[in-house]
């Protein structure tokens, strides 16, 4: 074989060997090209689950806060009646004989609390002196997502009121009856409350109807010498005046002339600020110093 055959032999087995070492490197060049492929592809993957479980659970929150608000039931009674009018003018001066007009409470709102007294000294001159002092007190609750149906609110202050008519310091022999016939429910509460002055009756009369706490204290007293007052008649006449105020709430609110003061059930349309907060201010009722202070004032 002459030199030049062996030369060119050489020459062509060196170029095989360099073709097959460029093709191993282009497969391996592939390769390493995909693997970068299939982590993005895999990531891809891991991204649209996370994402599918983001919009699922931004789903079920848009899904609670579209959801409705919890709702009560409206108050049945949206306003109260003038305070010094709720009681006919014949009541006053059967009740009341020498007073000779009402003074209204003070209120932030008079469409949720209102109230108005009335005080009466008979002078019979060295016989004496006989003392009447009434008082009438309105508070209206209206519904609440918070607080509950407004009729709810009205019964658990109801049930406050009584309780603390029944609690004056002071007051002797205390007893309490249902009354019939007046609101949807009333408790008469009496008792004797000595003071400087005299011994004093008092007859306390607390009333609901629907969204509405009605509460009329009244007290009498023989002064300076003259016959101290029958507590049955003192009770008589508080619980047909406390019946005629029931029925005033009724009446303003379009149920009126109903038997009893018996409730209107359209609901109320017109919303006015809750007085829960003032309702639990309320003072308690009964005798307080306010009768005995204003006889001893005028005797």
């Amino acid at each position: 074989m002459s030199e030049g055959t062996m030369q060119r032999r050489a020459q062509r087995e060196e170029r095989d060997q360099r073709d097959q070492r460029d093709k191993r490197l282009s497969r391996v060049l592939v390769c390493a090209a995909a693997v970068p492929v299939m982590l993005v592809a895999a990531g891809c993957s891991s991204d649209s689950g996370s994402g599918e479980s983001t919009d699922k659970a931004a789903g079920v929150a848009a899904s609670a806060s579209a959801s409705p608000s919890p709702t009560v039931q409206a108050a049945a009674y949206g306003k109260l009646p003038e305070p010094c009018k709720a009681l006919p003018k014949k009541t006053l001066e059967d009740l009341v004989p020498e007073s000779k007009s009402g003074k209204e409470g003070k209120s932030d709102d008079i469409s949720t609390r209102a109230s108005c007294s009335w005080n009466s000294l008979d002078n019979n001159g060295v016989k004496g002196s006989q003392f009447r002092w009434l008082n009438v007190s309105m508070l209206r609750f209206d519904s609440d997502a918070t607080r509950g149906p407004a009729d709810k609110q009205a019964q658990e202050f109801y049930a406050k009121q009584v309780q603390e008519s029944q609690a004056v310091e002071g007051a002797k022999g205390v007893k309490s009856e249902p009354v019939s016939g007046t609101g949807d429910q009333a408790t008469a509460v009496s008792y004797d409350l000595k003071k400087k002055e005299g011994t004093f009756k008092q007859q306390t009369i607390v009333a609901r109807v629907e969204n509405v706490v009605v509460t009329l204290d009244y007290n009498g007293a023989g002064l300076a010498g003259d016959k101290t007052p029958s507590a049955d008649d003192l009770m008589k006449d508080a619980k047909k005046a406390a019946q005629e105020a029931v029925e005033a709430v009724s009446e303003a609110n379009g149920a009126g002339g109903k038997e009893g003061g018996a409730p209107s059930k359209s609901p109320s349309g017109s919303p006015s600020k809750s007085p829960s907060k003032e309702a639990s201010d309320e003072p308690s009722k009964g005798a307080s110093s306010s009768p005995s202070k204003q006889a001893a004032a005028k005797s």
